[in-house]
């Protein structure tokens, strides 16, 4: 009943990461008479059921753990060609390129491990949605333009890069892994994983030189999104985590402002107008190794960072 070593609290359970309290206690109670060294279980495997249970039944600390993506105790994946590794129930999956074609990002998507098994992460229904959660008010106060800002953005993203690829999932309002800011959107298609801030800027010509992005000799801090980057990289390793901050204009011309990329600039984030980043989001989620697939358990734990 446990899953394998490795396995976060949810796996250890065979719930959804939506299971609700109840749900959680009956899970608990029948792997408990599983793993129970009285009836032959295996100890190990019984502390793991144990503190699973206490974790998930416990409010706060199911929140916490949620927030940290449920990263403690995830094996470690190689990354080496873009490959990623798996746990699920007693069986370790590498999930390489197939052979025969390669699979195109325009493909069905193809849901790895397959729905319609028991003990799912997500409940179907939930796995095949294309986009998960709304922007909305963090904390006391909600600035009223910050969340047009980000529902603007969203509608970008899940019209020209999500919609066109099946496998796609947009995540939105995610509480980054220092517990302190935010990180407005992320999208999951195949192995790739990027994640995307917003900014508005009047218009006119700006350039980003990898660091700074600047306007008139002067610069303009974006969004501070390299160090969630780093962090979710390192949560989720077997994924190739990048990040893309999308400079919207004043109106509804996806060109301006204009962005000029100096020769040479390289960072762990891209910086970009509506149309720059919605090209640069295309072509890096569609080209990785198998585009068409949706990565459940990846996509589980972001669901449940959701703020």
């Amino acid at each position: 009943m446990a899953a394998a070593r490795g396995a976060s609290h949810y796996e250890v359970l065979g719930v959804a990461v939506t299971a609700s309290t109840q749900e959680i206690k009956v899970a608990y109670r029948k792997a408990a008479r599983i793993t129970h060294p009285d009836h032959g279980g295996d100890p190990e495997r019984f502390r793991a059921v144990t503190r699973a249970y206490e974790v998930l039944v416990d409010e706060k600390a199911r929140a916490a753990y949620d927030a940290g993506y449920g990263a403690l105790g995830r094996p470690a994946a190689e990354r080496d060609g873009e490959r990623g590794v798996w746990e699920s129930g007693a069986t370790a999956h590498t999930t390489s390129r197939p052979a025969g074609p390669r699979a195109k990002a325009t493909d069905p998507a193809v849901f790895v491990p397959p729905l319609g098994r028991p003990g799912g992460l997500l409940p179907d229904e939930v796995a095949r949605l294309q986009m998960h959660g709304m922007p909305r008010k963090r904390g006391i106060f909600g600035a009223e333009a910050r969340i047009r800002r980000e529902q603007r953005a969203m509608s970008l993203l899940l019209r020209h890069v999500v919609a066109p690829q099946p496998s796609a999932r947009l995540v939105n309002g995610l509480k980054a892994p220092d517990g302190r800011t935010y990180i407005d959107h992320a999208i999951l298609a195949g192995y790739r994983l990027a994640l995307v801030d917003s900014m508005a800027l009047p218009a006119g010509a700006y350039a980003w030189d990898g660091e700074r992005l600047l306007h008139g000799g002067r610069s303009v801090l974006p969004p501070l999104l390299a160090h969630s980057v780093r962090h979710i990289q390192d949560l989720f390793p077997e994924l190739h985590v990048t990040g893309w901050t999308m400079v919207l204009g004043p109106d509804d011309n996806l060109h301006d402002p204009v962005i000029d990329r100096r020769p040479g600039s390289s960072g762990l984030v891209e910086v970009g107008n509506a149309a720059g980043t919605i090209r640069g989001l295309r072509e890096f989620l569609g080209n990785g190794p198998q585009p068409n697939a949706v990565h459940v358990p990846s996509l589980a734990r972001l669901v449940r960072g959701m703020h």
